[in-house]
């Protein structure tokens, strides 16, 4: 058990290591930001320049090199890289968190988690999402009643990016943990099973509109039956020119509709700290309304919440608390990612000609 700051190194400086982690570890007094790791140099630099107190290695090799210094390390890089990096900081001992969606598949996952069970050290997923304003605002209304019994739920990550997002999203092909079925519906499923449980039935739909003809699809849609009787619905799209509602869920009691995305990641991203008083607040124009077709109810948003992810961690590593995400939650909604990808490519042989 660590009394010392946790001697923290991440691995990648691009959108996920430089927006969210980074500025999530140093604002925790229970990490040190100790080494980050970039081949960029542009990226070295700009590491370099916001935390000086930091090692910058060019190379993961170079930073394993000195694995004693560290305690943990933040694996942000390309999923189709998570194994290799996950399994040589396993060996050296080191605690880990990998960003969703954890691997490319849940054989992967399940190896991980035997390496890591055999070598003893703490290994949890970056599922930030469960502690996005909007969810937890959702999640308190779930639990408080307030729409009676949910029978459906519909969820949406929706951008307009037509030029495509120019990185692993759209360029690597499935099977490398690309396209935005494993990168949002990762956050996607894995809220819907937070909110109603076990899933007993899946069905999807994915196609590819964006610039890669050769990558991973651009938008897909997924149906859940859970095993509480709710029926989630979720679309995830780069190719949006008009989003739906971010929520639209619907009760014997009442509604709730949500429009936009969470603050926090353009908080982080225009430099507001984790401890600005600032952070994660909605603005009272950005509420989600309760209601019936008669009646609407502006909700006070709850506080989007990212650095209880590390909190949470950090007392896990002590030994005073759970994982804030068990791995073998995220391995399951790769298996429903897997499912959904077996069937759609089934349909497509079934649907050539002469078949």
């Amino acid at each position: 058990m660590l009394a010392t700051p946790i001697r923290t190194a991440v691995i990648g400086f691009g959108v996920s290591g430089k927006v969210f982690h980074a500025p999530l570890i140093e604002a925790d007094p229970d990490f040190s930001l100790g080494a980050i790791v970039t081949a960029d140099p542009e990226r070295s630099g700009e590491a370099a320049r916001l935390y000086p107190k930091a090692r910058v290695f060019p190379s993961a090799d170079e930073l394993f090199a000195a694995a004693d210094d560290f305690d943990l390390v933040v694996v942000c890089t390309p999923p189709s890289t998570h194994v290799d990096l996950a399994s040589t900081a396993i060996a050296h001992g080191l605690h880990l968190v990998v960003d969703k969606p954890f691997v490319p598949t849940s054989q992967e996952g399940e190896h991980l988690l035997d390496l890591a069970s055999s070598a003893g050290v703490q290994l949890s997923v970056f599922q930030n999402r469960r502690w996005d304003a909007d969810f937890l605002t959702l999640q308190r209304l779930v639990r408080g009643g307030d729409l009676g019994q949910v029978h459906s739920f519909e969820s949406r990550f929706e951008w307009w990016r037509p030029e495509g997002f120019g990185n692993w999203r759209d360029e690597a092909t499935p099977a490398d943990g690309g396209g935005l079925l494993h990168d949002l519906g990762a956050h996607l499923i894995d809220q819907a099973i937070r909110l109603f449980g076990p899933v007993v039935d899946t069905y999807g739909e994915t196609a590819n509109h964006g610039p890669n003809p050769e990558g991973g699809e651009s938008e897909a849609f997924v149906s859940l039956l859970h095993e509480s009787g709710v029926r989630s619905r979720l679309w995830m799209n780069g190719v949006a020119a008009r989003p739906g509602p971010r929520f639209h869920v619907l009760g014997s009691s009442a509604g709730y509709t949500k429009w936009g995305l969470d603050c926090q990641e353009p908080d982080l991203a225009a430099g507001v700290l984790p401890t600005d008083p600032t952070y994660g607040v909605e603005t009272e124009e950005a509420w989600g309304i309760l209601g019936t077709a008669s009646t609407e109810t502006p909700v006070p948003a709850e506080r989007g919440a990212y650095p209880r992810f590390y909190a949470k961690l950090a007392e896990s590593i002590r030994g005073t608390g759970p994982l804030p995400v068990d791995p073998r939650e995220s391995i399951e909604v790769l298996r429903i990612i897997e499912n959904i990808h077996a069937s759609v490519r089934g349909l497509s042989k079934d649907s050539k000609p002469g078949s």
